[in-house]
């Protein structure tokens, strides 16, 4: 089911409902059992490609921003937060059956098995989420001061939400970009000078934003307005 396209669809609200309701629910379906496993990183794949959706990014945008963009937790974390809640659960449950494993586990067998027991110790998501993203290498990381809130335009029309991400990630339909994923053979821009998604923003005399980056991201008036005319 495809709720949005590069043009029109839902908001970004509404994809995001969607995608937890659909997607994660069955993505994270019993995943204290199965989350550390060598395996899991397969289920990651096809939950960026939702938040990819949400967030109306492209494919080489890094993974770390698409979690930032769509409000919703990293998978790694949230697998971790299921893994936590359920070992609450345990240990205020003396009758159950698995509680001896966890405060006496079994002689480990195999080192590439990686129990539930072996990781017990409770973690904040959040401060974690935020302390991963401060330490990720990706362009445009000052522009996010608090990755686990949702990011100024999130309920722009899906247009000038896509947009606006792109910008934010300078990763989209310019002529340096271009000419990397080979569709041009030049990545000048009208101006004459490498076209690259700053550069539209900040310095083109043709369509520079004033306030340039930041102020676009703050998606004031005058920037959405600017978002409308470039798109169109």
């Amino acid at each position: 089911m495809k709720l949005a396209g590069s043009t029109w669809g839902a908001s970004a609200n509404t994809l995001r409902s969607s995608a937890l309701a659909l997607y994660y629910s069955a993505a994270e379906y019993c995943a204290p059992v199965w989350s550390r496993s060598a395996h899991a990183s397969r289920v990651d794949v096809q939950l960026n490609s939702t938040v990819r959706l949400i967030s109306g990014t492209l494919r080489s945008t890094p993974l770390p921003c698409l979690p930032v963009l769509s409000n919703i937790e990293p998978p790694a974390l949230r697998r971790k937060a299921a893994t936590d809640k359920l070992v609450e659960k345990i240990v205020k449950h003396d009758s159950w059956p698995i509680q001896p494993d966890i405060f006496n586990p079994p002689l480990l067998r195999l080192t590439s098995r990686k129990s539930l027991w072996l990781d017990l110790q409770p973690v904040d998501i959040k401060s974690r989420w935020r302390h991963n993203w401060k330490s990720a290498q990706v362009v445009s990381s000052q522009l996010v001061c608090n990755p686990t809130i949702r990011q100024p335009g999130f309920d722009l029309p899906q247009q000038q939400w896509s947009l606006l991400n792109r910008f934010r990630m300078e990763q989209g339909h310019c002529g340096a970009c271009r000419r990397k994923w080979r569709l041009t053979d030049t990545d000048l821009c009208c101006c004459g000078v490498t076209q690259t998604m700053s550069h539209t923003v900040e310095s083109c005399p043709l369509t520079k934003l004033n306030g340039s980056l930041s102020r676009l991201h703050s998606a004031d008036e005058d920037a959405v307005s600017w978002l409308t005319s470039y798109g169109s």
